[in-house]
């Protein structure tokens, strides 16, 4: 479905939007969930990939396929490895089938674990064979996805002697590791992150609990993206947000302030505001520990004409797509003067904004969202844009109520 957006008329924005629970504490979650029952999930994330998340965790076939699920086909390497007795063929999409996963079956068989691939070596599809994990030292680079990481310590605590991992070199992505962690010590497991050695105890069972999963700042970059594009004093509300939160992309209230975007926490929501017209200046951030967001905040500043020159994104090409090469191509397409490297991208200041430009998304979901403010400024087509689903399944209807007009094509 490929769909035009018309440019909002009325950017005095005054709404209230209700997002799902996020995707990275849902799929934690639901891991740790199988391996204690004693746990229950409020608020759990819609998107596809929480969905294909629970239907792998729930299906006896011996074929499981998480289609574009990144971070299922991770968290699930390592809980099929440990399910002893069953033996499990994971794929996924024709892109998943491309992306690594020989840095965490590596790690698994320094472990014991029995894993194979089924066609290309050091890609999916893998086929494993549960078994009881005794080894509990094993290392793995600090510089690869965190999902790697976070992986080993879902299962950590269901080793019969623990888990110690040394993480080698520079460590990136450190809020997810840490949410893995949070999430862990909130369930009554004992760890801990000590400089590049974390450790996590055995534990057997838990006590019975529910964990409410906050919403999805990922998610909530898209607004910020908006209310920054909006007129002076146009406000949202979000819900449901907390101060101190898990998600490494809750770094955006203090970036988009750059934007004039102020944000003000409430009980379970934050209200984003346009407080003043964007100071126009060169935005340089390091988002290593966030880098879902840097397709927004690219976005934003081209709107803006703002110069911008982020780092730290070498996971981006990683991803659904290579989301470097992505914004570069559609970026130009739109007037934008751009270069990426292989971990940064640099944006000067743009001074038009071509209409009517067809955005491809590349199957993948931040693609489609990012460029969805750009409504507030010129009509833009959105090609495929069912992919938001992946991760934000009412994203269009939201785009809606916010007034932006959709025609579809």
């Amino acid at each position: 479905m490929d769909i035009l957006l018309n440019v909002l008329a009325d950017k005095n924005i005054h709404q209230e939007i209700t997002i799902s629970g996020s995707k990275s504490e849902s799929n934690r979650l639901l891991i740790l969930q199988k391996l204690f029952p004693e746990i229950t999930i409020e608020n759990l994330s819609d998107s596809d990939d929480s969905v294909h998340m629970q239907h792998a965790l729930s299906t006896t076939e011996q074929l499981v396929n998480i289609g574009h699920a990144g971070t299922a086909m991770r968290f699930l390497t390592s809980y099929f490895a440990i399910n002893e007795g069953r033996e499990t063929v994971l794929t996924g999409s024709e892109r998943m089938q491309n992306r690594p996963i020989e840095i965490l079956v590596n790690a698994l068989k320094d472990l014991g674990a029995a894993i194979t691939y089924e066609a290309k070596e050091g890609y999916p599809p893998i086929r494993l064979k549960g078994t009881k994990l005794t080894k509990n030292k094993v290392q793995i680079n600090g510089n690869v996805s965190s999902q790697y990481i976070s992986s080993l310590l879902l299962i950590a605590s269901k080793l019969e002697n623990g888990l110690a991992i040394e993480l080698v070199g520079k460590i990136t992505s450190v809020p997810y590791i840490k949410m893995t962690l949070s999430l862990l010590t909130q369930l009554g497991i004992d760890n801990k992150f000590d400089g590049n050695f974390i450790t996590v105890h055995p534990k057997k069972n838990i006590q019975k609990q529910t964990v409410v999963v906050e919403s999805d700042w990922s998610s909530a970059s898209y607004f910020y993206s908006i209310v920054a594009l909006s007129e002076i004093g146009s406000t949202i509300q979000l819900s449901a947000y907390k101060k101190e939160s898990l998600q490494g992309d809750s770094c955006l209230a203090d970036i988009y302030q750059h934007f004039g975007v102020t944000t003000t926490f409430g009980e379970n929501f934050i209200t984003l505001k346009k407080e003043k017209t964007t100071h126009k200046s060169t935005l340089e951030i390091n988002l290593k520990n966030a880098p879902d967001i840097a397709q927004t905040i690219a976005v934003t500043c081209f709107a803006e004409k703002i110069a911008c020159n982020l780092f730290g994104l070498h996971t981006l090409k990683i991803k659904e797509t290579d989301r470097l090469v992505a914004l570069d191509d559609e970026l130009s397409k739109l007037g934008a003067s751009i270069s990426v490297t292989d971990d940064s991208l640099h944006l000067e200041v743009s001074s038009t904004i071509n209409k009517n430009i067809a955005i491809k998304t590349y199957n993948d979901h931040r693609m489609a969202m990012a460029f969805a403010p750009l409504a507030l400024r010129v009509p833009i087509q959105i090609n495929n844009a069912e992919v938001v689903t992946k991760s934000y399944q009412k994203f269009w209807d939201d785009m809606q109520q916010i007034g932006i007009e959709i025609d579809e094509l």
